[in-house]
């Protein structure tokens, strides 16, 4: 039996009926050339048949003296967990996401370990899908990208199925032998906790600078009240999600040429994008959004659970210009990247927690629903840059799908894959009508973004 830590147990509060708290994604495949006409569902057979489930997949929740501890699930039933599902013909992808859009609103069930896996067939031009999903609770995002990876192979392997509830041998060797000794773990847990009391002091110097710094600085945003707008209303139970690929080469000649990050050209599309949208809606605000992208302090070796850090990020929505946007976007990010290379991992999820707990306040009981820290969460996810295969049928995109809340009506997020940045888009679908047409506008982004060029090299 294990106690959550706090930041677990939050995700398990916020959630609600309208509000459910469990990430995922989204994956495709092409089938190979000779496969048969049960190809998916001998897929969907093999993928039960692996029932040696580790943690944390087997792992549900019970509450004693009113706290959530995780304990071993006696009666897993894995065939609850696997699911089979078939688009009806043609398979359009826009059939797909509206799948996606409504498994995505359902609530886990929490008698249960709180995961679920739909493989989807029937996708036009011979492919098929799986869909995933986690509790928050469970692990974050980057967590649940290396979970996936497991069940990818590096070439095309017929009859090599992999999942995620269960490690390759050589794996859970590794890991048996890592955690065999129980002083480890005890060693371990101690020395943790000596590194966040010992990053106190220097936590409590950054939150009194930066607070200094947010009234002499206007392009520090930490301490910014973000405008209101459309994209900070209340939320319903129904969500809408939208995805694309874009080109990661595109991407990453453009930030060559205006000497930015990868990452600096991503918020600069959204940001673009989400100006055309709100300028479409008649919403825009007169001040510049503000992004709160979310920062992995995972190191290789970290296990699942939650370990990340935020930075807030002026959007420049204000500014008409692009490529003045994307400088002023620079400008926002750089205070905390100088920031946080003078302090350990520790001091920067304490520091991002004093940060934060006001506005974590104000999504747990909505009490002041007019003043947001933030307007829209990013979330940029590393992903595989090599060719994988779900056994022997080929992956041809992951796209994340996240979460959205109170206040917070629409969630960006993007992982990288092969020569691809795939977007993931999820939004409440009452509060934002037709948020699908951001994709043309990310796309356009880019388009402004080259027209630039020109004038930015003379």
């Amino acid at each position: 039996m294990q106690l959550l830590n706090p930041v677990d147990q939050i995700f398990l509060r916020l959630e609600g009926r309208h509000q459910p708290m469990h990430v995922g994604g989204l994956q495709l495949f092409s089938m190979p050339e000779d496969a048969g006409p049960n190809y998916v569902r001998e897929i969907v057979e093999k993928a039960r048949s692996f029932t040696d489930v580790q943690p944390p997949f087997d792992r549900r929740l019970k509450y004693r003296f009113g706290q959530p501890f995780w304990v071993d699930d006696d009666g897993f039933d894995l065939e609850y967990h696997v699911r089979h599902l078939a688009l009806p013909a043609p398979g359009a992808i826009r059939d797909l996401l509206a799948l996606v859009s409504m498994l995505h609103g359902a609530l886990l069930d929490r008698s249960r370990p709180m995961w679920e896996t739909y493989v989807i067939e029937g996708v036009t031009d011979n492919r098929f899908a799986v869909y995933t999903k986690f509790h928050h609770s469970l692990m974050d995002g980057i967590s649940a990208m290396r979970v996936m990876r497991r069940s990818l192979n590096d070439a095309p392997t017929p009859g090599g199925l992999r999942v995620p509830w269960q490690l390759p041998e050589r794996e859970r060797d590794q890991s048996q032998r890592g955690g065999a000794a129980p002083w480890q773990g005890a060693w371990k847990a101690a020395a943790a906790t000596s590194r966040q009391v010992a990053a106190m002091p220097r936590v409590g110097q950054q939150v009194f600078s930066a607070w200094q710094q947010a009234r002499e600085e206007p392009d520090f945003t930490a301490f910014k009240q973000a405008p209101m707008c459309m994209l900070n209303r209340r939320i319903s139970g129904s969500r809408r999600f939208a995805a694309q690929s874009y080109s990661l080469s595109r991407i990453k000649s453009l930030a060559k040429h205006y000497d930015a990050t990868v990452n600096d050209i991503v918020l600069a599309m959204c940001a673009s994008a989400l100006r055309e949208y709100l300028l479409g809606q008649d919403a825009l605000p007169d001040e510049p959004l503000v992004a709160m992208l979310p920062v992995s302090l995972h190191t290789a070796d970290s296990g699942t659970g939650n370990k990340v850090a935020m930075i807030f990020a002026s959007l420049a929505t204000d500014v008409v210009d692009p490529v003045e946007r994307l400088a002023a976007i620079q400008h926002s990010v750089e205070h905390w990247k100088c920031r946080y290379k003078t302090m350990t991992s520790e001091q920067i999820m304490g520091f991002t927690a004093a940060l934060a707990a006001p506005a974590g306040v104000n999504l747990l009981t909505g009490i002041a629903p007019r003043r947001q820290a933030f307007n829209v969460v990013i979330s940029n996810v590393p992903g595989p840059s090599e060719t994988l295969y779900y056994g022997d049928a080929k992956l041809e995109g992951m796209y994340p799908v996240s979460i959205v809340l109170d206040g917070q009506a629409l969630n960006i997020s993007l992982a990288s894959y092969r020569d691809s940045l795939e977007f993931g888009l999820l939004a409440c679908r009452r509060s934002l009508p037709s948020m699908q047409h951001m994709l043309q506008y990310l796309a356009d982004a880019l388009d402004d973004l080259e027209a630039g060029l020109g004038d930015h090299q003379t």
